[in-house]
């Protein structure tokens, strides 16, 4: 039979097919099985025996629990800690001066202070609006246009020279 005539369902059809017929052969090798040493028991097979355990007493269950424990906390290195020598004193806190605490507390109210200032530049340049030029969009003039700007703007130059030189 040529494999690229063969597709999943085929095969998976005919894994279940041979399974089956595997399971009759066994249950009939036993049949004959058990002719043979004229005795009515059947031969079980590995799929009978998966839903039977061995029971333990409460008492065994306990034992392997706490075995299980000991070993889990081998593993973990969580087994029994050999305790501090005595001769071992802690060592006491260190303790700051006062001058090292007021000099902390100065650089603190510094840092907060900088912080708080930054913060507050930064909300004014964000709600500051923007310049008028920038939020109109920009329009090409004509050159008639463009000579009345310039002249307008030179007006209004002259206009205030004048106003500082009788000033």
């Amino acid at each position: 039979m040529p494999i690229s005539k063969l597709n999943t369902t085929i095969i998976e059809a005919a894994i279940v097919g041979f399974e089956h017929q595997k399971t009759q052969i066994d249950i009939q090798v036993a049949e004959l099985r058990a002719m043979l040493t004229g005795s009515a028991r059947t031969a079980t097979t590995p799929e009978a025996r998966t839903g039977k355990r061995k029971k333990f007493s409460a008492a065994s269950r306990r034992k392997m629990a706490e075995a299980q424990r000991l070993r889990w906390s081998k593993i973990k290195g969580e087994s029994q800690q050999p305790a501090p020598a005595p001769a071992e004193v802690p060592r006491p806190k260190r303790k700051l001066s006062a001058a090292a605490k007021a000099k902390l507390a100065a650089n603190l109210k510094k840092a907060r202070a900088a912080k708080a200032a930054k913060a507050k530049s930064v909300v004014t340049k964000k709600t500051a609006p923007a310049p008028a030029q920038a939020q109109k969009p920009k329009r090409k003039l004509s050159a008639a246009g463009r000579a009345a700007i310039i002249a307008a703007t030179k007006k209004m130059w002259a206009a205030k020279r004048a106003a500082a030189k009788k000033a």
